[in-house]
């Protein structure tokens, strides 16, 4: 985590490769929930033919040749990575903070082609984040599969509704998780390993004690032993097993994110060490034992980008955070999270999921060219086909997604924020409607917004919009959101007698009126945002005209974790609200 808010909360194919996506084969039913949905009023905005289209230069550039994959595998905000596998199955979850439902599960056979399975927190029992900023929640995900009882576990710390460390199961991850069990210890990114004669452990990162912090940014490995049986760590068994990092002469900050494997009779602890941001790395320690004493290996970092020149052709910064499996062809590969900057250094699509092979021949694991500038595209696995290109998979490289919005079934992708999707949605014969709530964007509450993650520097999206505002306090439109306190807000209001769209910027919770016009709305509205690097740009038209730009070329900083803060990466929302609180 990043050192501010980790603070805060431990202290209380060729040329551009176009697939389109359909949002048909891997969705959730719009139906199937919705129990405490308000009713719509008779004017709710109803949204259809959603596009979404990425034209990033480096896939350009890069097209794909035979035996060769993309990586990232998962494009946009999915940060934090962790695997496991069982037999010729790999699961994938990640970071999730306020997003809901929350951890995002996925499902491949190959390391390359992968489908989303849905999400593990998936209910309100689970998941309490309802009035939590949108870059707390949930942590660090680690998933794992115990052979010795057939059992899934996703451990987690969620910093929000009473929960902290927790633990959810299940015998098969696509079908759902049970509800949470609290576990009692502090710290954060726990994760678990289960050992070849029954025992099962615990390992995280935690403060040092109490009076023995030698500097900011200290901080220890900790592990305990765990009671399968009971689902509880096993009191008084835990133990400091690093304390700093690799050498604490040297002041290392932020180890965490750590993970034990056992290989030829050797245990392995990795952890991320340096920060998740431009000193990120990956560490490696080996032992006799699951509890330590540990040693460092000779030659750390295994992974980080941190001493490269920024003006490399082709950047992945702040990689780290990583989590090892053994791959299909019996070769290990290890997924971490990176962040690909714009031209203006800004961060806007987030940290996302990369992969890379992993050197083990040695006493230990190396990530294969992870310590100089990486490339965008590395070799597939021996006998995998990238089959990224159809639908049923997760797409990869510049492509395209279309949603009419004329099904119940929604991708996965589609998320709200603090509070269920299925609360404001319906799909009727026009599309989307959404229950606008009484609550806006720079609320820390639930909102009406169905959000889909940025995935590229360079974008265009659009999307139709019928809605006819009653009042200026009624707002309908689309938002490049960061986080509640930054954001770009375009879309349709009601001043005096008059429909108006309104480009809105929200910069450290204050809004700022950037451009308006006066619109006839008996027509439906299409709305667009083009992205171009740090440039963005909002434009509508009517009833199929010439698109009209609002506001000029705007800033995309306030999308950038440069300068918003937080973990999150922008995402595009359409939204509605009955309590617009910026008036012309």
């Amino acid at each position: 985590m990043e050192n501010n808010l980790l603070a805060k909360v431990s202290g209380y194919a060729a040329g551009i490769v176009l697939s389109s996506v359909l949002f048909l084969s891997t969705s959730y039913d719009v139906c199937a929930a919705g129990k405490e949905k308000l009713k719509a009023p008779k004017n709710a905005p109803v949204f259809s033919d959603f596009m979404y289209k990425g034209n990033d230069n480096v896939y350009n550039n890069s097209p794909l040749k035979d035996g060769e994959f993309y990586s990232a595998i998962l494009q946009g905000c999915y940060p934090d990575p962790s695997i496991c596998r069982k037999d010729n199955d790999y699961y994938l979850v990640c970071s999730s903070f306020a997003m809901f439902p929350g951890v995002p599960i996925f499902h491949s056979n190959d390391l390359v082609n992968w489908t989303q399975l849905g999400h593990v927190l998936d209910r309100k029992s689970q998941l309490k984040v309802d009035d939590c900023g949108i870059s707390a929640g949930v942590y660090a995900p680690a998933i794992r599969y115990n052979k010795y009882n057939d059992t899934f576990y996703m451990i987690t710390t969620q910093f929000s509704g009473g929960f902290g460390n927790m633990v959810v199961k299940t015998d098969d991850p696509a079908k759902g998780w049970s509800d949470p069990v609290k576990l009692n210890f502090d710290g954060i990114d726990p994760s678990m390993f289960f050992d070849e004669d029954g025992k099962a452990y615990v390992v995280h990162n935690d403060a040092p004690a109490p009076g023995t912090e030698l500097y900011s940014g200290h901080r220890v490995i900790k592990v305990w032993e765990y009671d399968v049986k009971n689902d509880q760590i096993i009191p008084g068994t835990d133990k400091v097993i690093v304390n700093g990092g690799v050498d604490i002469t040297k002041k290392p900050v932020w180890i965490e994110a750590p993970h034990i494997y056992k290989r030829n009779g050797k245990y392995y602890l990795m952890c991320a060490e340096g920060g998740t941001g431009g000193n990120h790395s990956e560490v490696i320690f080996i032992s006799d034992s699951p509890k330590g004493p540990y040693t460092p290996a000779p030659s750390n970092p295994i992974l980080t980008q941190r001493h490269l020149p920024s003006n490399r052709e082709y950047v992945v910064d702040w990689a780290g955070h990583a989590d090892l499996v053994e791959g299909p062809d019996g070769k290990y590969y290890g997924v971490f999270l990176g962040v690909r900057p714009n031209e203006a250094n800004m961060v806007n699509t987030g940290r996302e999921t990369f992969i890379l092979p992993v050197d083990w021949s040695g006493d230990f694991p190396v990530f294969e060219n992870g310590l100089i500038p990486m490339q965008a595209k590395i070799k597939l696995p021996k006998g995998v086909e990238n089959k990224t290109e159809q639908s049923q998979f997760f797409p990869n490289g510049n492509f395209v997604v279309q949603e009419s919005f004329a099904s119940n079934n929604l991708d996965y992708r589609w998320i709200g924020l603090r509070g269920p999707r299925e609360d404001f949605i319906t799909i009727n014969k026009k599309g989307l409607q959404l229950v606008p709530f009484g609550s806006n964007l720079k609320e820390v509450k639930p909102t009406s917004t169905l959000f889909h993650r940025q995935q590229h520097a360079n974008f265009e999206s659009s999307v139709v919009l019928d809605y006819k505002p009653k009042s200026d306090n009624e707002f309908a439109g689309i938002t490049c959101y960061q986080s509640e306190n930054f954001h770009y807000l375009f879309g349709v209001t009601k001043s005096s007698d008059n429909y108006v769209v309104i480009l809105e910027r929200v910069e450290k919770g204050k809004s700022i009126i950037i451009s308006s016009s006066v619109i006839d709305a008996k027509q439906p509205l299409t709305l667009s945002v083009e992205g171009k690097g740090n440039d963005y740009s909002f434009c509508y038209s009517i009833g199929g005209s010439e698109k009209i730009n609002v506001g000029g070329v705007v800033s995309g900083d306030i999308l950038s974790t440069n300068v918003a803060g937080g973990f999150t990466g922008s995402m595009i929302g359409l939204y509605a609200t009955s309590a617009n609180d910026v008036k012309l």
